[in-house]
C-alpha cells in the first residue's frame, strides 16, 4: 500500500503539472477571446478532476451513495459543505461529474493556496476566490470575481465550506467557546459557520445561480474521516453524501436573515451528522 500511495502520488501531481502547462499556453488566447480561454480552462479542469474521480471510484473502487434531493443536470448554484478533511473535495468532485459540473467548480481558498504549485497555480485560470480571512480585504475580491461571473455569464458551482477549516477537537472547542461568550448553542458534530462569505455570495449571485446545494458528508464508523494518503491507498472504501436543493428565490435577500438560514442549516447539519454517527447512514 505504501508503493501504491507513492506511484499516485507521484502519477496525480505529474499530470496537474502537464495540467498547469497547458493552462499557461492557453493564455495565448486570453487576448483574443476570454469566452474561448475560460472555456479551455473549463476542459483541461475537467479532465484533471476527471482523472481523479476515476482515480477514486474506478482504481480504487471507492462507492459514494447519495440521498436527500434531485438535484437537475447543469444548474448554476453555489454549493455548501461540511468539511472533515481532504478527501472531502473529491467527494464533491463526484457530485460535480454526475450533474455535468466538474470543470465548472470555482472555489472559495486560503489566498497562501494560490502560490502552491499544480493545485494553486491551477484555480487562479478557473476564477477560484482566494480569500484572506480579512474581511475588509476580502470584500473587494469577492465582489470583483462576481461581477466577473455575471458580465461573462459564466456557468460555475461555487464551493464553499462555510466552517472555514477542517473539523478537529481543537477548532470545535474553540467554535463553542465562540459560541458560549456569543450567548448561543454550540455544536458537536461541525464548526459554527462564518456567515459573511455565504451572505455576500447569494446576495452578489443571486441573479445568475438557480440554487443553493446544502451537502453532508459522513464516513462510515470503520472506515474513519480518511486522510489524503488514505485516499490514494484505501480500496473498497466508500461515504455518503446527503443533498438538500433550495431554489434561490427561497431565500432571505438580506445579510441578517440570511446569516440566520446558514446557521440553521448548519444546526440541522449537526443533528444529521449525530444521525449519521449512530445510525451509520442518512436517513432520505
Amino acid at each position: 500500500m505504501f508503493i501504491l500511495g507513492i506511484f499516485t502520488s507521484f502519477c496525480l501531481f505529474s499530470t496537474l503539472l502537464v495540467a498547469n502547462a497547458l493552462q499557461i499556453l492557453s493564455l495565448v488566447f486570453y487576448p483574443i477571446s476570454r469566452t474561448l480561454f475560460r472555456r479551455i480552462n473549463r476542459q483541461i479542469a475537467q479532465g484533471w478532476w476527471g482523472l481523479s474521480v476515476f482515480w477514486s471510484e474506478i482504481i480504487h473502487r471507492t462507492k459514494p451513495i447519495f440521498t436527500g434531493d434531485p438535484v437537475p443536470e447543469l444548474e448554476n448554484a453555489i454549493v455548501i459543505s461540511n468539511h472533515q478533511q481532504m478527501p472531502d473535495v473529491v467527494a464533491l468532485m463526484t457530485f460535480a461529474w454526475r450533474k455535468k459540473r466538474l470543470g465548472d467548480m470555482k472555489w472559495f481558498a486560503k489566498d497562501v493556496i494560490r502560490y502552491v504549485p499544480g493545485i494553486g497555480w491551477g484555480m487562479q485560470f478557473l476564477d477560484c476566490v482566494f480569500l484572506k480571512r480579512e474581511w475588509d480585504r476580502d470584500e473587494q475580491t469577492i465582489r470583483q470575481t462576481f461581477a466577473k461571473f455575471l458580465h461573462y455569464d459564466i456557468p460555475m458551482w461555487l464551493v464553499s465550506f462555510p466552517e472555514g477549516t477542517r473539523l478537529t477537537e481543537s477548532k470545535l472547542a474553540s467554535s463553542n467557546a465562540f459560541a458560549a461568550k456569543s450567548g448561543i448553542p454550540g455544536t458537536t458534530n461541525v464548526l459554527l459557520p462564518r456567515t459573511r462569505g455565504f451572505a455576500a455570495s447569494v446576495i452578489g449571485l443571486r441573479e445568475h445561480v438557480d440554487a443553493i446545494y446544502d451537502v453532508t458528508i459522513g464516513y462510515p464508523a470503520k472506515m474513519g474521516v480518511p486522510s489524503m494518503w488514505d485516499l490514494f491507498t484505501q480500496v473498497n472504501g466508500r461515504y455518503h453524501m446527503q443533498v438538500r436543493r433550495y431554489p434561490i428565490e427561497k431565500l432571505p435577500v438580506d445579510e441578517a436573515g440570511l446569516s440566520a438560514w446558514i446557521m440553521e442549516r448548519f444546526r440541522e447539519k449537526d443533528a444529521r451528522m449525530a444521525a449519521f454517527k449512530r445510525d451509520g447512514f442518512f436517513r432520505a
